[in-house]
């Protein structure tokens, strides 16, 4: 049983203030007592289990606008996976025009978001981050399922405490390995790796290559490939055509240098493993910087980041 609130927002990791109140379950919920605000195919809200108490996201998707077997593949690979850096499945519900998934509620923002909020922002901050989506990853990783969509957008904070841990989300375009290697091109173009670009069969080394990918965006504000012209991004990627570019990392370590260039290898059997990249002096050791990089960052993300095609996943070649 679970009370409904709020407004509804596009993301599981929703911020939400609550406007109004509804004694109804989940169930009643879903047959139309109370429908998802029109407009989009995804609304998620925060419901209250009135048994408990206890707080969770409710996302609601349109049947007419979404793939079943993407959904399928989300709620299969969900349900086999618990991990605190994981956000959660705790329901599935199902009626003749919606599904509602009730997911662990993940509250603390976006992590671009938070990073611009924070006004002190260092090396060392950056590594304790990207220890924890390896962390994730690496669990995802043993369980066989490649999340083949990791990216800014999807890495969540727990909550808005000051230490609130990431959460790794959105699991629609992962896949659970069978035979250690995939064929499906699917991602976010910046984030994609290069044999998948280059439609190869590819293994759960993308993963790494999206998080080389995420580390550099967090150590300098800006992406490691760009170009307005799809092909030509696409092209570079498939190149791995990146730099250090000075000024910008000039006071950036050595060591997450390092740590970059194996995580965005193009060979995929020569790129960092998750267990590998655990193991690095940046994410391991004490060699992350303590310095104030967050005036260059900021600069640079509030500069960088309003373009679309950094945000939007596809899939093709099924």
């Amino acid at each position: 049983m679970f009370r409904l609130f709020g407004v509804p927002k596009l993301s599981v990791g929703l911020s939400v203030s609550g406007c109004w109140s509804l004694s109804v379950s989940v169930c009643r919920f879903c047959d139309g007592l109370v429908t998802c605000p029109g407009g989009s195919f995804s609304e998620v809200f925060m419901v209250r289990e009135k048994t408990t108490g206890k707080l969770y996201a409710l996302k609601c998707l349109k049947k007419k606008h979404l793939a079943h077997t993407n959904l399928e593949n989300e709620i299969n690979v969900l349900r086999r996976i618990k991990h605190d850096n994981v956000v959660g499945l705790e329901d599935f519900y199902e009626t003749r025009t919606h599904y509602y998934l009730v997911m662990q509620l993940v509250s603390g923002g976006e992590l671009f978001d938070r990073i611009l909020d924070k006004g002190v922002y260092t090396e060392k901050d950056a590594s304790m981050v990207i220890k924890q989506v390896l962390q994730a990853v690496s669990y995802l990783h043993e369980n066989s399922i490649v999340h083949r969509d990791l990216k800014p957008e999807n890495l969540l904070y727990y909550n808005t405490d000051e230490n609130a841990k990431i959460m790794v989300s959105d699991f629609g375009l992962s896949k659970t390995l069978e035979h250690g290697v995939m064929s499906t091109a699917c991602g976010t173009p910046g984030y994609v790796a290069p044999e998948v670009l280059a439609q190869k069969p590819y293994s759960k080394a993308v993963d790494c290559w999206s998080i080389g990918v995420i580390t550099y965006i967090l150590l300098c504000g800006y992406p490691p490939f760009f170009e307005e012209n799809e092909t030509r991004l696409f092209s570079k990627i498939m190149r791995a055509e990146y730099a250090f570019h000075s000024p910008f990392w000039d006071d950036i370590s050595e060591s997450a240098k390092d740590f970059i260039r194996n995580m965005m290898e193009k060979n995929p059997t020569k790129r960092f493993t998750t267990e590998e990249a655990l193991r690095h002096s940046w994410i391991a050791g004490d060699t992350a910087k303590d310095l104030d990089i967050y005036q260059s960052v900021f600069e640079q993300m509030e500069r960088n980041f309003a373009k679309s095609k950094w945000k939007v996943s596809f899939s093709f070649n099924k």
